[in-house]
């Protein structure tokens, strides 16, 4: 007998979420049994939290539900020869420490990935986040080399990758971060310009500073006043792939204008919204292309790493914030 702790939702988001939304719970799972198809007991290792997490809560989410989200875990017990004791797999199954599965939506750490390299990144660079800055360049982007890739929320999870990718696919990568810190990171990692969007006196002299010729391709995790000021710097023909809108999640008013009708028309503009699941068939070309660029040293991956399960809350809060540079995951 397992009992498990998870976090469920209180109550729903208004505005920005509060430790006050959630509750910690206990149940107490059963013991598995043969011939059963619950034929897998396991325990998560780490937890992400990530900025889909406010705006699907609502979508998806009853008050009292689990809270959603994504776990690396150990199997501790197996009835399901596929699955030995030890092995490490990724799941979606929320906030909870431990978890019985008869292992169809579980998936194993791919058979090559280093002893060496945290398990933690299969959350982030070899992860959704990972495979989201992966296909949103190559398959809405369609970046080619020499042009100029501009990415905000750019010392992100996703941000980051974005950047580092497109610098292997022959770009000049801009960025901006919300904080000095974050753009020596930026620096750090290989972006050609970034700034700190928090401090410039005019977002828009700054983004043409940084690339007087303008934009091919623009990646967009924040939406709103950027995505308005920035859509003005785009080249002629050039393609928008809006993957977040983190500057608006946490709206109790919705944000009003400019609007982008014009700007798109005299530049021809693509603009596509995308979310990574379209291309879940294609899922292991993109973490094994990933896997060999943080194994080659190419890519180089940066976590924020809170410790201790009762902090859920206090670290997607924190990342909602943006206090966190690189992944924010909870270690159990």
């Amino acid at each position: 007998m397992v009992i498990a702790k998870a976090w469920v939702l209180k109550k729903h988001f208004d505005g920005f979420p509060k430790t006050s939304d959630f509750d910690m719970k206990t149940i107490e799972l059963p013991n598995l049994k043969d011939g059963g198809e619950q034929k897998l007991l396991l325990e998560s290792v780490f937890l992400s939290v990530d900025p889909y997490m406010r705006p699907y809560s609502r979508r998806v989410m009853k008050e009292g539900d689990i809270m959603i989200g994504t776990q690396v875990a150990r199997i501790i017990e197996s009835k399901n020869p596929a699955f030995a004791v030890g092995a490490f797999v990724v799941g979606d199954k929320g906030w909870r420490t431990h978890f019985i599965s008869d292992g169809k939506d579980l998936q194993l750490l791919p058979s090559n990935w280093p002893e060496s390299l945290p398990k933690s990144l299969a959350l982030g660079t070899v992860g959704m986040p990972g495979l989201t800055a992966y296909f949103g360049l190559l398959e809405v982007c369609k970046m080619k080399p020499g042009e100029t890739v501009l990415v905000n929320a750019a010392a992100g999870a996703v941000g980051s990758v974005v950047g580092q990718l497109a610098k292997i696919g022959g770009c000049k990568v801009v960025g901006c971060a919300g904080s000095d810190d974050k753009v020596a990171y930026l620096k750090n990692i290989g972006f050609d310009e970034a700034f700190n969007y928090k401090t410039v006196k005019s977002l828009d002299e700054a983004l043409h500073k940084a690339s007087p010729d303008g934009y091919d391709c623009f990646f967009d995790n924040v939406g709103g006043e950027f995505a308005s000021v920035a859509i003005n710097q785009m080249k002629k023909y050039g393609r928008i792939a809006v993957c977040g809108a983190i500057s608006q999640y946490n709206e109790s008013v919705p944000q009003k204008g400019p609007y982008v009708q014009i700007p798109m028309i005299f530049k021809e503009l693509q603009m596509e919204g995308f979310i990574v699941s379209r291309w879940s068939n294609r899922r292991e070309e993109g973490l094994q292309a990933l896997l060999k660029w943080v194994i080659e040293g190419k890519v180089k991956c940066h976590e924020q790493v809170t410790e201790g399960f009762e902090n859920m809350p206090m670290a997607f809060i924190g990342m909602l914030k943006g206090e966190n540079t690189g992944k924010a995951v909870v270690k159990v």
